[in-house]
């Protein structure tokens, strides 16, 4: 059973928009590259750069919190490690993360785009060398089957945005909720063998219009409601290096048993 891979996106900052790639390099074991590489604290997180461990992504600047941080439209250069932000209202921003200033001067950004309400502590910004702030602890490469998507919004009988649910390759060709069958299964996309982990259960995050900003669809009620679960897509691990590029083909596993 073989589909396409439709779109790439990576999420610089935790909880902020995504970046459309044409390809990206899977690495074994590794997280997607570049994605969830910083995060910004909503008042202490308790999160430690010389230790770092997973944290609840309720201790930062997410959209399941503050929706308002769908208004910054970011994107991030590998090469030179700077990251860009614009949002209306305000003047872009640019600068090199690594560099004390500039954090401050993006910590003081998202305080203008966020206002005073939502605000729990200082904003801060945060990571670790090989640190990702993935939603879940494992959760190493995020797949959406366009298929699924699909029949969720026959369902409910209006469009869902894709982005809603944040994931790192959009997949077309697979059948609808067949994923959710395929945990401990291998699968290849595009160069890069994987194994998938588990279905993604979702959360309020995906309640927020990713280009509006506005709370404006229960997604996880109609989930429910509709099919008994919280679930669309599923997280895999790469268990063999390959690049993966648009168009290239996803292949599903086959549905005998494993040995």
């Amino acid at each position: 059973m073989s589909g396409h891979v439709a779109a790439i996106y990576r999420h610089p900052v935790k909880g902020f928009t995504p970046e459309r790639l044409s390809h990206a390099d899977l690495t074994a074991g590794g997280p997607f590259p570049c994605d969830r590489l910083f995060a910004v604290e909503n008042g202490p997180s308790g999160f430690d750069p010389a230790a770092p461990a997973w944290v609840t992504k309720q201790k930062f600047t997410v959209l399941a919190a503050i929706p308002q941080v769908a208004k910054a439209r970011t994107a991030y250069d590998e090469e030179t490690g700077v990251l860009s932000a614009a949002a209306e209202g305000l003047p872009p921003f640019s600068g090199r993360l690594a560099e004390p200033q500039a954090r401050e001067a993006f910590e003081a950004w998202l305080a203008d785009l966020i206002g005073e309400e939502d605000v729990r502590g200082p904003l801060k910004v945060v990571d670790a060398p090989g640190h990702r702030f993935m939603d879940h602890p494992k959760g190493d490469v995020s797949i959406i089957n366009m298929a699924s998507l699909r029949d969720l919004e026959t369902r409910i009988g209006r469009p869902v945005d894709p982005l809603r649910f944040r994931a790192n390759l959009y997949v077309e060709g697979w059948p609808a909720w067949v994923e959710n069958d395929w945990e401990g299964r291998d699968l290849m996309v595009g160069f890069a063998k994987a194994r998938v982990f588990k279905p993604i259960v979702r959360c309020v995050a995906t309640h927020v219009d990713p280009t509006t900003a506005e709370r404006d669809m229960d997604v996880v009620k109609a989930l429910f409601d509709n099919y008994g679960h919280m679930n669309l897509g599923i997280y895999v691990h790469v268990t063999e290096s390959g690049r993966v590029t648009v168009g290239d083909a996803a292949t599903a596993p086959t549905l005998e048993p494993i040995a």
